[in-house]
């Protein structure tokens, strides 16, 4: 299956961070038909941003103390095919570079297998905490930009 990309790169831009989380399906997590429940995938999509952000020093704590906050301002969630419970998954997701004042990832959960059963996508933007929208990076984020493209992550 060919991949979904939400995200266009350009000549010269760095690879796009990644972080990975695993989870089991849990019985709260499905519905009658023993899938799990399209809603939940929201939240796995946020566990891997957690992840990837926290491992990086640019999660939402980080954002916080530097005095901003990153809602999210776009999410696309694509279904391929149903987990079922007690099985295992990965959830990866995926931190794209960009020139905005904004977050761009994307994210795949596939279960043990290889089997990929959704693709999606969240846009944060870049407040600050009285939610005025920056157009330019905060001086934090910058900077870690600054190390990402000069491959120093």
């Amino acid at each position: 299956m060919k991949r979904i990309e939400y995200f266009t790169r350009c000549a010269g831009e760095p690879a796009p961070l990644e972080k990975s989380v695993r989870r089991v399906v849990r019985f709260n997590e499905v519905d009658p038909m023993n899938i799990m429940w399209h809603g939940h995938y929201a939240s796995f999509f946020e566990d891997a941003r957690i992840a990837l952000g926290d491992a990086y020093g640019i999660g939402y704590q980080d954002f916080y103390r530097h005095g901003f906050i990153i809602p999210v301002r776009r999410m696309q969630i694509d279904y391929l095919s149903p987990l079922q419970f007690g099985r295992e998954y990965e959830i990866k997701a995926r931190l794209f570079y960009t020139e905005a004042a904004r977050l761009d990832y994307d994210f795949t959960v596939l279960d043990e297998t290889g089997s990929v059963h959704a693709r999606g996508c969240t846009v944060q933007l870049i407040l600050d905490k009285e939610q005025n929208l920056l157009l330019a990076k905060p001086a934090f984020f910058e900077a870690f930009c600054q190390k990402w493209r000069g491959g120093k992550l």
